[in-house]
């Protein structure tokens, strides 16, 4: 059936908003929705977060025209939200970047340079950095939108190459806590299960995430399950703000912010009061811990420690709607259920106690031994859609190299470089800086040179304007590559303009341990290259200039790590080699092993390959669903003994199970008489992160083309505060003058901002604090004070986007 491409997006459309308010359409309707007036469809994965749907690009005369879901991927089904649906557009948007862009100094006008120029420049500054002020004076910070060849052969040239481990993500700031909590709790990063499980799960404990904005084809399957069982299964949502997602709750606990590790050590006392725990789960695989460097406790010791969380000291803590009852209810659902799955994601990760919010998450699930069986889970919910298999995988954090190898570990580190080939003793010992602190070294000056690749820090960071002082200075080289103008962008001295998605050839690695294969279909505009293509003769114009500056190891070093590359071209067998690379070599025998998903394998399946798949076999069956258990993950199945569980993760030498005894802390900047209201942030269904990219797409900015503050009714009416005012919320970082939604949302005391708005005045990283978690150096986001004040009665407002001609 043949539709235009104004009847498909009006009939998705109107599939996804469905999808976010729980309706199930008619069949007829859906298969309408499926189909478009195209020659041909090419399968891939959707550009945006980590959820990891597959796709199939419609293209007509060869220009992509239309994007819609492959039915039979198991992360989607079929299904899209708008945001997928419509970044096809983005493909040959006018606004592309398409030459490579240069200037001196940065209050000079970019101007139009050739590639041979472009990287020559960035070669030239790079190994006189290094040359002047030593490798550490470097840094690539890269992105969780990057493919896994870009992540992996970036922090390559940087490691093997340049001698220095500042190589770092912006995955940093959105999952670092959950990578945290997975290894002190379960000894291995990354979930144990599937999405499968939400189909077979009884009760749903979701807290510090908004599903039904940021995941909305997850949340539509947590949601049809509840509809399809609305008195068996229950939904429990924990969160200071009503969001879509509280919408299909049992039970919603809302709390003040940052008191959520009472409320989990809450549910943890009745379930152990109540003898709701599984004494034989707990026996035969579990510890108790405490403290750095951890030790070992009883069971006793940690009973007595929860009595400090009686559900009735912790409703004291918690305020907001939170009674001992509700704690109780929310334990006996979670204990008692045939299968609990737990979902979460930045409310949770981004706090100064991020990782200690993930064990205790975790201990529910320890306790009740509600793992490893169908429907069971602890599952961390990923933000962006390579943030687990190019970034947490592919090495590209400053304490990690690939494979989830500690660059601290003298072995492991000395195992990358015999596979490289570079000699012993080319990666430094010591980890890099995490984002906060390269960021600061930007600022005082002892980062000299910085690439910057995907992303946009200009705008992302917390209290931005601070790091921006830093990206400013003339003595800062800023290389970025990106596809579109950003707030980084203007910062930078080069620009290099990159392929976009289907326009380059690679792998994204999602939520689910699942990597899936993107093909090149059609070409990027103008001049605008691959990553990989880019960072390659990069490395070999480094390796000239070192040879010139007389530092002929690094030159040689550089030449080694990209003489695997030689030769290939750019759209797919470059990617190709770099993927063999670090899939044959690098995972092969760790605990991600994804030997056996080769590009040819990859191509074959509907929905790519979950590892571990150590063999081309397992591969081509999907790897391996659920982790740990015998009979279904072939690593487990290589250990001895009989027990249906071998928890072997590479961090925990035992193979035992944690339960952490965690305090309750509060937020580093809580409300006070001078600033007293908690600041929120989050998304907006129809925007991308800085909305560099879903800007620019109309029907995407109609819908949201401004952000606004969410304020409670009855603080509204206490300031005077009526809808559309314009209101300006003030921290200690600065000030920011938004609309107001007076909104039945965030908990009373509380504001809440979308992030995604590029508009100075209305930019929220300006005011959010930069205090990070001391384990996982996330930035604790999610909450500062604040004061508000009404500015004005409604005002017109227009949206902004660098570079967009609206």
């Amino acid at each position: 059936m043949g539709l235009t491409r104004r009847q498909f997006i009006k009939r998705t459309a109107a599939l996804t908003a469905a999808s976010l308010v729980g309706i199930e359409l008619p069949r007829g309707m859906r298969e309408v929705a499926q189909a478009a007036d195209v020659d041909r469809w090419e399968p891939g994965v959707c550009r945006f977060c980590g959820v990891g749907c597959r796709v199939y690009l419609g293209l007509k005369n060869g220009k992509p025209v239309a994007i819609k879901g492959i039915t039979e991927s198991a992360t989607n089904k079929g299904y899209v939200c708008m945001k997928g649906m419509l970044f096809y557009r983005i493909i040959h948007h006018p606004e592309r970047l398409k030459k490579p862009l240069y200037r001196e100094r940065k209050d000079q006008p970019f101007r139009e340079i050739s590639w041979e120029e472009a990287l020559d420049i960035a070669a030239r500054k790079f190994a006189e950095t290094v040359a002047r002020y030593g490798p550490d004076a470097t840094a690539y910070y890269g992105s969780g939108q990057a493919l896994t060849e870009e992540t992996y052969l970036f922090q390559k040239i940087m490691r093997g190459g340049l001698g220095t481990n500042n190589v770092e993500g912006n995955p940093r700031l959105c999952m670092a806590s959950a990578v945290g909590g997975y290894l002190t709790s379960f000894g291995a990063d990354e979930p144990i299960g599937s999405y499968a499980n939400i189909e077979k799960a009884y009760c749903f404990f979701i807290i510090g995430s908004n599903m039904a904005e940021c995941h909305p084809v997850l949340f539509r399957r947590v949601m049809n399950r509840k509809l399809s069982r609305p008195d068996e299964v229950k939904v429990i949502n924990a969160d200071p703000r009503v969001s879509p997602t509280s919408r299909i709750a049992d039970l919603h606990l809302q709390f003040k912010p940052g008191t959520d590790l009472a409320l989990l050590n809450a549910m943890a006392y009745v379930i152990v009061e109540e003898g709701l725990y599984d004494e034989e789960f707990i026996r035969k695989y579990c510890k108790f811990k405490i403290g750095k460097p951890p030790k070992d406790v009883s069971f006793e010791e940690y009973k007595e420690f929860l009595k400090q969380y009686t559900p009735e000291k912790a409703a004291e803590i918690c305020g907001g709607n939170i009674t001992p009852e509700k704690i109780r209810t929310a334990a006996r659902w979670f204990a008692r259920s045939k299968a609990t799955m737990s979902l979460w994601t930045m409310g949770i990760n981004q706090r100064i106690r991020g990782v200690w919010a993930n064990n205790l998450i975790h201990n529910l699930h320890l306790l009740t031994g509600q793992l490893c069986k169908p429907g069971a889970d602890s599952f961390s919910l990923t933000g962006q859609p390579n943030a687990c298999g190019g970034v947490r995988e592919g090495g590209g954090l400053c304490h990690i190299l690939p494979a989830h190898r500690p660059v601290k570990i003298d072995k492991l580190r000395h195992q990358v470089e015999d596979l490289w080939g570079v000699p012993r003793g080319t990666i430094p010992p010591k980890p890099g800086y995490h984002t906060i602190a390269m960021f600061r070294a930007v600022n005082q000056g002892k980062i000299k040179a910085i690439w910057i690749n995907c992303t946009s820090p200009a705008q992302s960071l917390p209290n931005c304007d601070y790091y921006r002082k830093g990206l400013r200075r003339d003595d800062v080289f800023v290389v970025v590559t990106d596809i579109f103008p950003t707030k980084t962008t203007e910062l930078a001295n080069l620009v290099l303009p990159t392929a976009f998605h289907f326009e380059k050839t690679g792998v994204y690695g999602c939520t689910e341990r699942r990597s899936q294969l993107t093909v090149k279909v059609v070409d990027p505009p103008g001049e605008a290259k691959p990553e990989v293509w880019i960072v390659r003769e990069w490395a070999l114009r480094m390796a000239e200039h070192f040879e010139r500056l007389g530092d002929r190891r690094r030159a040689r070093n550089l030449r080694i790590c990209v003489k695997p590359f030689l030769g290939k071209e750019e759209g797919y067998e470059l990617p190709k080699a770099i993927w063999e690379e670090y899939t044959q070599k690098l995972t092969k025998g760790r605990d991600n092993d994804l030997s056996g998903a080769t590009y040819e394998v990859l191509r074959k399946r509907p929905d790519g390959v979950q590892w571990p798949a150590p063999t081309e076999e397992i591969a081509l069956r999907g790897g391996t669903p659920t982790k740990f258990v015998r009979g279904i993950d072939p690593l487990a199945d290589k250990h001895p003994g009989t027990d249906p569980y071998v928890f072997y993760g590479p961090a925990h030498r035992d193979h035992k199970l944690y339960i952490w005894l965690r305090p309750y802390q509060g937020a580093a900047e809580e409300p006070d008489a001078e600033y007293p209201f908690y600041l929120s942030t989050g998304r907006v269904i129809d925007h991308w992160h800085t909305s560099s990219m879903t800007g620019r797409i109309p029907e995407l900015l109609r819908a949201n083309p401004y952000a606004y503050v969410e304020i409670n009714p009855r603080d509204a009416r206490k300031l005077g505060i009526k809808p559309n005012d314009m209101v300006e919320i003030e921290t200690r970082r600065g000030k920011i003058v938004l609309p107001a939604k007076v909104y039945e949302g965030p908990i009373e005391g509380m504001v809440f901002v979308y992030w995604y708005d590029m508009e100075e005045s209305r930019m929220a990283n300006r005011v959010t604090k930069d205090a990070f978690d001391p384990g996982s150096k996330e930035p604790e986001f999610k909450i500062c004070a604040c004061r508000i004040r009404k500015v004005s009665g409604p005002r017109p407002l227009k949206p902004y986007v660098v570079g967009h001609r609206i």
